[in-house]
């Protein structure tokens, strides 16, 4: 078929795709063991359920403005107000289908043709295909140190007359670091002083722990919120176990959050219905289920890295936050990738390739599975490599 030149450009998703092989092998009797999930094994908070369930008890399911419905949108000025010490109004709010959507309306809402994005590696899989889809380009920093720490001097080495945004995740995926203020701070400073957009994608901020604080733009901004380049996208799906609701949002300058609305409206027309009215009941009552999530995946977190710890020449960056750690095997493979395959077919364990995250000889380890399934998944890791 002839399809579009850019079609072909875009690459699929790699956790993606893994899924569906464990899913394959499962289906064939395998006994896999996925320990690349991006979703915490959780339920979703009560009052969530209970919001949901009286809109469908109506029969009555509608769309909703392009934005969101107000009753969400006040509930995340709250938010804003609670977890950032930023006020902001309804009009600095975009309710999407996901954080990630969230993402690329405001990529295709600040970048002309050719503008460079600028982020960390590690970096999440889908940034650089997410600044293509905008006519971006993506533009990856590697840091120098080990810890895998990001620096304000090594990001802005990369900035070019070209340099539209840098886009920031901390808490990291893949990492579980959580970047240092200081360096949010000047970075803050420097794009606000040079109009640079500084994305913040704080959808783990709150799975955060060791009495750890993620740092956000807001709170170094000089700037009024409608004159502030900070952006931030965050939503239910990681700290209230919500991935499946499709609800994230992004708080900006009304102007920049009028485009997002303008192109959203063309992409999707709102955000469903029931998932929002979800939402809203989970950021109204979620916030006893969140804490016991938290202190679920403490518990998986120190059971993870005592098990790595048994692997001779495996390298862990301790995660203080996600649910994910990202494990240095270079010294058993160098090529993430090769790994990975090598681990499904000798060990029935699925992991992610860091070649994917912008940093090879690593590999994605999610803790957000059973306990059981960790110490068991990580032991057959360790066996298979004997075999290196």
């Amino acid at each position: 078929m002839n399809l579009g030149k850019f079609s072909y450009e875009i690459k699929p998703s790699p956790t993606l795709a893994l899924n569906s092989k464990a899913a394959e092998l499962k289906r064939a009797g395998k006994n896999v063991i996925h320990l690349g999930g991006g979703e915490p094994k959780w339920y979703a908070p009560e009052t969530a359920i209970k919001k949901a369930m009286e809109m469908l008890e109506t029969r009555v399911v509608r769309y909703t403005p392009v934005s969101g419905i107000p009753e969400l949108k006040d509930a995340i000025v709250d938010y804003t107000f609670k977890y950032y010490g930023k006020k902001v109004e309804g009009k600095n709010i975009i309710v999407s289908s996901g954080a990630k959507q969230a993402l690329m309306v405001a990529l295709l809402a600040i970048l002309n043709p050719g503008e460079e994005v600028i982020f960390p590696a590690p970096f999440w899989v889908s940034y650089p295909d997410m600044v293509k889809l905008a006519n971006g380009t993506p533009v990856p920093v590697l840091p120098n140190s080990s810890d895998l720490q990001i620096t304000f001097d090594e990001i802005k080495n990369k900035v070019t007359e070209k340099t539209k945004a840098i886009l920031v995740n901390t808490p990291n995926n893949p990492s579980g670091v959580v970047y240092e203020a200081a360096e949010i701070e000047k970075l803050v400073k420097f794009c606000e002083e040079n109009e640079i957009f500084l994305i913040m994608d704080d959808i783990y901020r709150e799975l955060i722990y060791d009495g750890l604080k993620s740092p956000n733009g807001f709170e170094f901004s000089k700037a009024d919120i409608n004159s502030s380049y900070v952006i931030s996208i965050n939503g239910v799906s990681k700290q209230y176990a919500m991935t499946g609701f499709r609800i994230g949002w992004a708080v900006g300058a009304e102007e920049v959050i009028s485009a997002m609305t303008r192109i959203q409206g063309h992409q999707t027309s709102c955000p469903s219905a029931v998932s929002q009215v979800a939402a809203l009941g989970a950021l109204q009552g979620g916030e006893k289920e969140a804490e016991e999530l938290r202190r679920s995946l403490v518990k998986k977190r120190d059971i993870l890295t005592k098990e790595i710890a048994k692997i001779e020449k495996a390298r862990l960056i301790f995660p203080h936050a996600t649910f994910y750690s990202f494990v240095d095997f270079s010294a058993y493979e160098k090529d993430s990738h090769k790994l990975a395959q090598f681990l499904i077919e000798n060990a029935e364990v699925v992991t992610i390739p860091g070649k994917d995250f912008g940093i090879d000889g690593h590999l994605r380890i999610s803790f957000c599975g059973s306990e059981e399934e960790l110490i068991e998944g990580i032991s057959r890791i360790n066996e298979a490599l004997q075999k290196i």
